[in-house]
């Protein structure tokens, strides 16, 4: 008998996914459970995994657009398995048919050769030809984080087309080729939405400055007795997202937006996260952030960091949100416009800290400064509103005894 294998349902507004990766070929004798496919939506990457054990026949190929409920491939449960044939490793069964988040692929490790490495540590890993086993690894239970990847020297490997189109091939004096490559549908989502916000939103971008000295005493004084009572490190986000809902408190027209003919105001703070991954800006949404501690909010923030790196954050985490903050200082970037989230009224953007002269007290000293903007929807927020709401951030984030008291 034949068992199709189908594009799932990963979400009500998910109609279409991409092919981005097979892990199997027509051919092959899989195991149930085993992971035979990464699909790739607008929001996020999914698994999908065999229903039950035979030989697949692949009907569709890496880069292909598929519906939800397309038939990508068959497995035919009567064929034998071959002689010598043995089963791949698979991760820990999940319900058939169903998705789960990435799951890592199973790879060699320094130390425990059952461990698992993250889609964005197994795609720098194929990319640069490295031995796994020969790097120590820092993460939980010995695991190679990115970071640890990073920094191995590439060697000669042999990779497959998709992998050898990730860099620009070096020029051949006197040749002018081109190459073609598929948008991810991630990346095609981002683009519709940029287009959706700049032809619906009327946007506008206000600036402003803020001295970090305050925060980062604080955060000197207090960084080792925080992460060593609440398990993680105090950054900066969590005062900003702080000093975000102060000021949406103060002016709620930017924590809402415009539906048809109203405006839908948002007594609870929903706050979206704007982080960079291999595969595109992904905002995941800290709910009900206004109820979280510092250590609550730092935990959150970094978890959905860390996921959306590894390529397994979900489409819930990344549904609603009433405002964003975003931190291309993290790149270096001094200054930015940033563009709303629709259909958010405001983004918050943070910048780099640079050592500024400024004038203090009629001295001139040099402070850690850092300019901060907000986009907003000038629609159904006013100047006067979005400057002041950028007033009460920097206070908030000057003083962050603010915070606290709520002032």
């Amino acid at each position: 008998m034949a068992v199709d294998v189908k594009v799932p349902s990963v979400g009500e507004s998910v109609k279409e996914g991409m092919i981005h990766r097979w892990h199997v070929k027509t051919g092959d004798y899989i195991a149930r459970d085993q992971v035979l496919v990464e699909l790739e939506t607008d929001k996020a990457t999914v698994e999908v995994v065999a229903e039950a054990a035979g030989v697949i026949t692949l009907s569709k190929k890496q880069g292909d657009t598929v519906a939800v409920g397309e038939i990508i491939a068959k497995i035919d449960t009567e064929a034998a398995k071959p002689a010598g044939a043995s089963s791949p490793a698979v991760v820990a069964p999940v319900a058939a048919g169903v998705t789960a988040p990435i799951a890592p692929a199973r790879s060699p490790l320094k130390g425990d050769p059952t461990q698992t490495l993250s889609p964005a540590v197994r795609r720098i890993v194929e990319e640069t030809g490295m031995d796994p086993s020969k790097v120590e690894g820092t993460g939980r239970g010995g695991r190679l984080t990115k970071g640890d990847v990073l920094g191995q020297p590439p060697v000669a490997a042999t990779k497959s087309p998709a992998q050898v189109t990730v860099a620009s091939p070096a020029r051949v004096p006197g040749a002018r080729t081109e190459r073609r490559e598929p948008m991810s549908m991630m990346r095609r989502r981002i683009a519709e939405r940029l287009i959706q916000s700049q032809s619906t939103a009327a946007i506008l971008t206000t600036f402003n400055e803020i001295d970090m000295t305050a925060v980062m005493a604080l955060r000197a004084q207090y960084k080792d007795s925080f992460k060593e009572k609440y398990g993680v490190s105090l950054g900066f986000m969590s005062f900003f997202v702080k000093g975000a809902i102060e000021g949406l408190k103060a002016f709620p027209a930017i924590n809402g937006w415009i539906e048809g003919n109203e405006i839908v105001y948002h007594d609870y703070y929903d706050i979206g996260v704007a982080v960079s991954s291999d595969r595109g800006l992904v905002v995941p949404v800290v709910h009900d952030a206004d109820q979280l501690t510092f250590a609550e909010s730092e935990a959150a923030i970094g978890n959905y960091g860390k996921r959306a790196r590894d390529g397994k954050i979900t489409v819930d985490e990344l549904t609603g949100g009433t405002f964003t903050v975003s931190n291309g200082g993290v790149f270096g970037s001094l200054m930015s416009t940033p563009i709303l989230n629709p259909p958010q009224s405001g983004i918050l953007g943070m910048h780099k800290i640079q050592d500024r002269p400024v004038v203090v007290n009629g001295q001139i000293v040099i402070r850690p400064m850092m300019y901060v903007a907000l986009s907003y929807d000038h629609r159904i927020v006013d100047g006067r509103e979005a400057v002041q709401f950028l007033v009460k951030v920097k206070e908030c984030v000057e003083d962050p005894t603010r915070i606290l008291l709520g002032v």
